[in-house]
């Protein structure tokens, strides 16, 4: 029997703008006593709510499940990010989109397009508007003919796997974004977007009928027993027999997978809500979002008024290793003279609008690209280390936990566990100084794409 303190929590540096920008919702209540439950789910983001849901399509109504979240829902690193649910092989620690393997290839694509399908399905029965859930497909572009050679590689890759796209001149780009910024683009058809923080605490309203949530309730210890595990938080205490860990890199603050995960913090600016004559200058359609040819380039979004958020615009770039899960503030203001620029040389049009909020959110990843994944205790799962896509690769972790949970096989999970363990990273402080140095590198040779 171990005890292990969970010593620090992660800080996301600013709000999570997704959840800030719509109205908000009655809070759940923080654990503030004792209870017990046959399973116990640690996170409340996208990994956590598809556990949740999978392990309450597996289990009869007699078993109970209780989740956690350390924080309100949709605060954390799930209301963060971009909002793309992509299907096709897409990792950010790698030099381009293609593999070098398309058996690995296609297998990572059925499995994603299961997790987006899972997630179209909490949409369709939590009755989620287009705005929060959203099978729009997936468009890629350049800006540099640099960025044109990506396209055009990744154009050939999937020609060899068999996957049909389209492609976009640079009029077609514009009468899209607005922006005569782009001059080609590439689109697929499998992917989504959807509004992250909506979608996360939407599921996790349909979810509270069948799932006790807890919000602002970190947890803080985890003692592991042979019959069963006790997790405390600051003012409670919950006895499991069964327990899911869906904190994502944070994973080894529980004494998992040391040494073997990179925690990246990603950085992101939306605009105030642009006015009726701004739209107008703007031009172009209502909902888009652009992915960089370049893997180190920008990501662009437009969203239309949800919730009274206004039409707004979203740039993301930016990129640092902070393996103590801390953002200095620092890398915060980088962050916006970075997206500053970028918002000016796409949209020069919208001079003058300015920036409502700037945020920081947390990223897992690993050497070879593979999850911190499976039963790293008796009935204890992890569903971590999502290496950049959240959304689909973190639903994907949380059902399969599940499945390995509840069945102990399917087919799904055989394919899902066909990978090796995360790698073991070189030490300190060369892993923090060459990362850093090298993401500042491919950066600056992004140029016009970033």
């Amino acid at each position: 029997m171990t005890t292990i303190q969970i010593k620090r929590l992660p800080k996301d540096p600013g709000p999570a703008a997704w959840n800030s920008i719509i109205q908000s919702e009655p809070a759940y209540p923080s654990l503030d006593h004792s209870i017990q439950t046959d399973w116990l789910i640690v996170g409340g983001g996208f990994a956590g709510l598809a556990a949740a849901r999978r392990l309450a399509q597996l289990l009869p109504e007699s078993e109970r499940i209780v989740l956690l979240e350390a924080k309100r829902f949709a605060e954390g690193p799930a209301g963060r990010n971009s909002g793309f649910m992509i299907d096709l092989p897409h990792e950010l620690n790698s030099d381009t989109y293609a593999s070098d393997s398309h058996e690995h290839d296609f297998k990572q694509i059925r499995l994603n397009r299961h997790a987006i399908q899972f997630a179209a399905d909490m949409a369709k029965e939590y009755a989620m508007p287009e705005q929060v859930f959203r099978q729009s497909g997936k468009i890629t572009a350049a800006s540099t003919a640099k960025g044109q050679k990506h396209i055009a590689t990744y154009c050939q890759h999937l020609a060899h796997i068999g996957e049909p796209f389209t492609l976009k001149n640079a009029t077609e780009m514009q009468q899209l974004t607005g922006s005569e910024f782009y001059t080609q683009g590439i689109r697929t058809e499998g992917g989504a977007m959807i509004q992250p923080a909506a979608f996360i605490r939407m599921s996790a309203k349909g979810l509270s009928e069948r799932v006790q949530l807890f919000e602002n309730s970190p947890a803080i210890e985890l003692h592991r027993g042979q019959s069963s595990h006790t997790v405390k938080t600051p003012s409670g205490k919950v006895e499991t027999k069964n327990i899911i860990l869906a904190v994502n890199g944070h994973i080894q603050s529980f004494g998992f997978f040391p040494k073997q995960l990179l925690h990246v913090f990603t950085y992101a600016s939306i605009t105030s809500p642009l006015t009726s004559s701004e739209l107008k200058r703007l031009g172009g359609t209502s909902d888009w979002g652009i992915l960089p040819a370049d893997p180190m380039g920008t990501t662009v979004r437009k969203i239309s008024n949800f919730s009274g958020s206004g039409d707004r615009i979203i740039i993301r770039n930016l990129a640092t290793l902070n393996q103590n899960l801390e953002a200095p503030s620092t890398d915060l203001k980088r962050a916006a003279a970075m997206q500053d620029h970028s918002f000016q040389e796409r949209f020069p049009m919208l001079n003058g609008v300015e920036m409502e909020h700037r945020w920081g959110g947390r990223l897992c990843l690993s050497l070879n690209s593979v999850s911190a994944f499976g039963e790293v205790e008796p009935r204890i799962w992890s569903a971590c280390c999502q290496n950049g896509l959240g959304t689909v690769k973190g639903t994907l972790s949380g059902m399969m936990a599940a499945e390995q949970a509840v069945l102990g096989t399917s087919d799904l999970l055989l394919d899902f566990l066909a990978q090796e363990q995360p790698k073991r990273l070189p030490p300190e402080p060369f892993l923090s100084a060459g990362a850093n140095l090298t993401m500042r590198w491919k950066q600056w040779l992004a140029g016009k794409e970033l």
